[in-house]
């Protein structure tokens, strides 16, 4: 495991960053990681992990100070996310919720709107990011959720799926047309729909193949009454706020998947190093070696492509979002490689709950998935090749 032991000494963490590193690397194998098969076993929503978390004040790394926050780099969060990702992916997911959903908030949010909405998040309440629906998955213009004017509310009417944190959230970042902007792509807009608002409705949760830990829920609104006051930006701002939005969430998804990754990495090279077939350890195996050496490479360009766009982006840079795509879908697609072969590895063990390996298999496939599918990834790349 030197190569990652080096890739990690590269990362020249401050003092600061290495002390909360080395605090969420104790609470990750303490707590979360001893929690995560009873998780994914009962799919339980994890709120011993949850507080755990929140005891440590994660959720403060990005939010402004001015708004109860300790704000620490974007390259620190997507090393938390890794790292809680590793020892429970379905903790991970529901804590980089948070960041997804509250990230548009602090950039495009007004001052009083930041002042009233993000303490609660600040001090350890959930998040949930509302774009997807029936008719608009990969294709959000194609979401049907409307927002009216009235007075000095908007009022919502319509439903999402596969909302994570949709049933626990305390905030809720949703998309919806304007009804009085008649183009699809221009009406779009963005508010900030609060626990208990009356006519909000959690329809159904999903059982899920993976990250069963984390609620996956169906919504509907009917009548929701929420304050004009909540309307992140103008009117039709939405879509531009959705694609900085989704520039943001899908380096916290690679590095989620990373998380994953290295977990079921970390096993096959344990397992192997171990088990013994024609009176040789499986490691002894030329093919074996072949085997680890393409994914350790992988595993490492990938962590380092991310490690990349981290700095362009701590750095203030604004144009990221093919590096974005690429780094999703690398991080996404090395992560279901790396748990198959781990299963492969393992053998018939690798199929039985008993190892963990299985459940790495399937909580790595939505990585694929979400936060647009990896076809959606290499058609923007792709096409960032033609010439006009």
């Amino acid at each position: 495991m030197k190569i990652f032991e080096a890739l990690e000494q590269g990362r020249r963490w401050t003092e600061d960053e290495r002390m909360l590193l080395a605090q969420v690397d104790r609470l990750a194998k303490e707590v979360i990681a001893p929690n995560a098969a009873e998780v994914d076993e009962k799919s339980a929503f994890p709120w011993a992990n949850i507080k755990a978390i929140n005891e440590l004040g994660l959720n403060a790394i990005f939010v402004p100070e001015a708004f109860g926050g300790a704000p620490m780099s974007f390259k620190v969060y997507l090393a938390i996310v890794r790292r809680i990702a590793e020892a429970c992916a379905s903790t991970g997911i529901i804590y980089a919720t948070n960041f997804h959903a509250m990230k548009p908030l602090i950039e495009f949010g007004s001052q009083e709107q930041k002042s009233r909405l993000l303490p609660c998040i600040a001090e350890g309440g959930l998040a949930a990011l509302a774009i997807t629906e029936e008719t608009a998955g990969s294709d959000a213009t194609g979401m049907r959720t409307r927002f009216r004017p009235d007075g000095d509310d908007v009022v919502v009417d319509g439903a999402k799926l596969f909302i994570t944190n949709g049933d626990v959230a305390d905030r809720i970042l949703l998309f919806g047309k304007y009804s009085e902007i008649d183009d699809p792509r221009k009406a779009i807009s963005v508010l900030v729909l609060e626990k208990g608002t009356a006519g909000f409705e959690v329809a159904g949760l999903e059982r899920k193949m993976g990250h069963r830990g984390s609620s996956t829920a169906s919504l509907r609104f009917d009548g929701c009454r929420v304050p004009r006051a909540n309307l992140i930006g103008r009117p039709g701002d939405g879509l531009d706020i959705l694609l900085a939005s989704l520039n943001r969430s899908r380096p916290s998804i690679a590095a989620h998947a990373l998380g994953i990754a290295n977990a079921a990495f970390k096993d096959m090279v344990a397992y192997i190093n171990e088990r013994k077939q024609s009176g040789r350890k499986i490691i002894d195996f030329q093919a074996n070696q072949f085997l680890l050496a393409d994914l350790a490479s992988d595993l490492a360009m990938a962590e380092l492509w991310l490690d990349r766009l981290a700095e362009r982006i701590d750095a203030g840079e604004k144009d990221f979002g093919l590096e974005a795509s690429i780094a999703k879908m690398r991080a996404s697609d090395v992560a279901n490689r790396v748990a198959t072969e781990a299963v492969q590895m393992h053998g018939g063990y690798g199929y039985c709950s008993d190892f963990r390996v299985e459940r790495l298999m399937r909580d790595a496939k939505i990585t694929q998935i979400w936060e647009g599918t990896n076809q959606v990834h290499r058609q923007l790349i792709g096409r960032s090749f033609a010439t006009k």
